[in-house]
């Protein structure tokens, strides 16, 4: 497949890898024509520095190089390679209602800088320019700001000051609460400064009540344009580890317990939680969430969130999992509970049952999409996908009071397959964000005698 320098010319610069060759030749031995006139038709593969494409004339200097087979789509920069479109589209309610009292709310696991740097090995099929930081930000402020949200929920941040600086341009104010312990990250709100009004905020540091180094945020809000109307707004982001399901359940009943007294403490105002609550939607976690309890001693701890099952290969059948009977088998021997796990998830080694006091719904299960998309539950079938993990874990949930109109619904599974992982493109996370637009129902308006009782608690 060499090219004979008597008939054609070398190919272009842009197809051919630098050479200390290039150095040692006259002017005339560098003549090429335009890039637009070379074409490789019998292979998408080039080869550069072989000797023969030199002159016979060239100088006695001239060294013999090995040949070097290149394939010229890896020099291109991935902005000018072709990529996969990732197209999401908005998903309307049966029966929308009439209400002009809206908002629209983002949900985003933003994938922490030094997380993405830490696990290297989780993004070993994504291009590297995609995991810098600099170009991610840009990206995941381009989705936030293009989708015009007026709260946003994000999680695993770690360069707020950045991420604040872009969003107060477009008239988000915002609040940050990072991660105790060795972590660098932590949890971030921001809402449009117009649109609504901060009336209380609170943290929760789960350090403090033994349930390790992660936190959440609850704010209240009220809005501007409807001063009737109140919101309690959490974000969290629950620990990762598939093999403390106990310590999940009492990340969750607490937050739940938190926003319930809040709640109260302002009239009862609507609630929605809103994060990466690392428990996929077949889960029992999933389901005490749904339901707001769980008799805990039916399952194994470990086996709680459902995260064990969502490695890309078993997801996509590329293999077959030999030790499946004997996890079956260890499963069922395994699920016994000490008294200091129930506690932790129940908040007291008596009580078998863990419970939590709001009833919620999620956004993207009632408003459903199609079976390319959605799960038997209506949940996203992926909202997270790296090597390790194809799976949703991230949700928006909400309470009376609130009813979602619209959602943004995620991409079908074929086309996420086929980008390799997240981040791409133009996604800046190896999370989709999630995108819900709610509406006041009537119930929620609270009237002023009600708030002047209720703030002075």
């Amino acid at each position: 497949m060499g090219f004979e320098a008597a008939s054609r010319p070398p190919p272009p610069s842009w197809l051919c890898a630098r050479s200390p060759l290039s150095t040692r030749l006259s002017p005339s031995h560098l003549t090429v024509k335009p890039a637009s006139s070379f074409s490789c038709k019998s292979s998408p593969l080039c080869c550069s520095g072989d000797s023969t494409m030199l002159s016979s004339s060239s100088s006695p200097s001239t060294r013999s190089y090995s040949r070097r087979w290149y394939n010229p789509l890896r020099r291109r920069p991935p902005e000018d390679q072709p990529s996969l479109e990732i197209v999401r589209r908005w998903i309307e309610a049966d029966q929308p209602l009439a209400s002009q009292a809206k908002f629209t709310m983002v949900s985003y696991n933003i994938l922490g800088d030094k997380n993405a740097s830490k696990h290297r090995d989780l993004y070993t099929n994504i291009p590297s320019p995609y995991m810098k930081w600099e170009r991610r930000k840009r990206v995941i402020c381009e989705e936030l700001i293009g989708w015009n949200p007026d709260i946003i929920c994000l999680q695993e941040v770690d360069k707020y000051f950045e991420l604040s600086k872009i969003l107060e341009r477009a008239g988000y104010v915002g609040s940050y609460k990072g991660r105790t312990g060795d972590a660098v990250d932590g949890c971030a709100i921001f809402w449009k400064a117009n649109e609504f009004w901060l009336l209380e905020e609170e943290s929760i540091n789960f350090k403090e009540l033994g349930l390790r180094d992660n936190v959440a945020q609850l704010f209240v809000f009220q809005a501007c344009k409807a001063e009737s109307k109140h919101l309690l707004v959490g974000n969290i982001h629950v620990l990762y580890n598939p093999s403390r399901g106990d310590v999940k359940l009492g990340q969750i009943r607490h937050l739940s317990s938190r926003a319930h007294i809040l709640s109260e403490k302002w009239g009862s105002i609507p609630v929605l939680l809103a994060g990466d609550f690392n428990t996929t939607p077949q889960s029992a976690i999933y389901k005490f969430l749904s339901t707001s309890k769980l008799d805990i001693m039916s399952y194994d701890r470990r086996e709680l969130s459902g995260q064990r099952s969502c490695h890309p290969a078993q997801v996509f059948g590329e293999k077959q999992d030999l030790s499946n009977s004997l996890l079956q088998i260890d499963r069922f021997l395994t699920c016994g509970w000490t008294d200091e796990e129930i506690k932790t998830a129940g908040g007291s080694a008596e009580g078998e049952v863990v419970a939590h006091p709001l009833y919620l719904k999620s956004s993207y299960a009632t408003i459903r999409g199609s079976a390319r998309t959605r799960d038997s539950n209506g949940e996203p079938l992926a909202t997270s996908y790296h090597s390790k993990f194809f799976g949703t874990v991230d949700y928006i949930w909400y309470s009376k009071g609130l009813v979602p109109t619209r959602v943004l619904d995620t991409p079908p599974v074929d086309i996420l397959r086929r980008t390799g992982g997240l981040p791409c493109k133009k996604v800046g996370s190896d999370h989709l964000a999630l995108v819900s637009e709610f509406a006041f129902t009537q119930d929620n308006d609270v009237g002023e005698g009600t708030l002047v009782a209720t703030s002075r608690m």
